[in-house]
């Protein structure tokens, strides 16, 4: 299993980087998790846009769907559209992207499954078992297992048991870490922090912990050191361009 950073910003893209979107990629296949701002310009650079088997979205914030729209354009509006793409996100999440176009433009474009969190997915090689976890809309954690690898995904998420559960035992953990220690009082239920991130790595027991989603101008170096502050395996922090295979 390979992992590609597309982006890792949380909330606006910062320069030369684009928000949440990660390639994760097995036997040829190749998954897309969440697209937000600025990440089909880095998916450009690697493959077209019909070579993209499917695409999974944690939650319908734009800093993680808006790029839905320009991956639709690229594919349908051509002389030799693809197959139409499987998208998987939950009830609602993607209307408002889903509508920037006006009726029918994109129909042929995607199929729509629309999934509960708490739902177990087969997508191609993938075994994907989501669950609900707090945020500030509906948001889905994924379990990505392949090939005897597991990759989890926390979308955006506030600290949550489930987190753990989710992650017991993973590959690699890609944790939301919007903030380095302290996270302010009106976001504490539905976002983490990268020191919260390090602790609830180490409760999974994960082999490797990636920090995703911090704030444009977030020192990298910050909150690797605030992650490693509960957490000792090894600890990064998801930019535009960073390849992982897992082991």
């Amino acid at each position: 299993m390979r992992l590609t950073v597309l982006g890792g910003c949380g909330v606006w893209p910062d320069a030369g980087q684009a928000c949440s979107g990660y390639l994760v990629e097995h036997d040829g296949f190749r998954l897309l998790v969440d697209l937000g701002y600025a990440t089909v310009l880095r998916l450009l650079e690697r493959i077209t846009a019909d070579q993209v088997d499917a695409v999974f979205i944690s939650h319908g914030h734009p800093d993680h769907c808006a790029d839905l729209n320009p991956l639709l354009r690229a594919r349908t509006l051509r002389d030799d559209p693809p197959p139409p793409l499987p998208v998987y996100a939950l009830p609602g999440a993607l209307d408002a992207v889903l509508a920037l176009d006006r009726p029918g433009v994109l129909d042929a474009a995607y199929v729509l499954h629309e999934f509960n969190a708490g739902s177990h997915l087969d997508i191609g090689p993938f075994r994907a078992e989501t669950r609900p976890l707090p945020h500030f809309v509906p948001n889905a954690g994924v379990r990505l297992a392949a090939g005897g690898r597991v990759l989890t995904y926390t979308g955006d998420t506030g600290p949550s048991p489930d987190v753990v559960e989710l992650a017991r035992g993973a590959d690699v953990l890609l944790a939301e870490a919007t903030y380095l220690d302290q996270v302010p009082p009106d976001s504490r239920r539905y976002q983490s922090s990268a020191c919260q991130a390090g602790r609830q790595a180490a409760d999974a027991d994960v082999g490797h912990l990636i920090l995703t989603h911090l704030r444009p101008g977030t020192d990298p170096a910050a909150a690797r050191f605030a992650a490693r502050a509960g957490y000792g395996g090894n600890v990064g922090v998801a930019v535009a361009d960073l390849v992982l295979d897992l082991p």
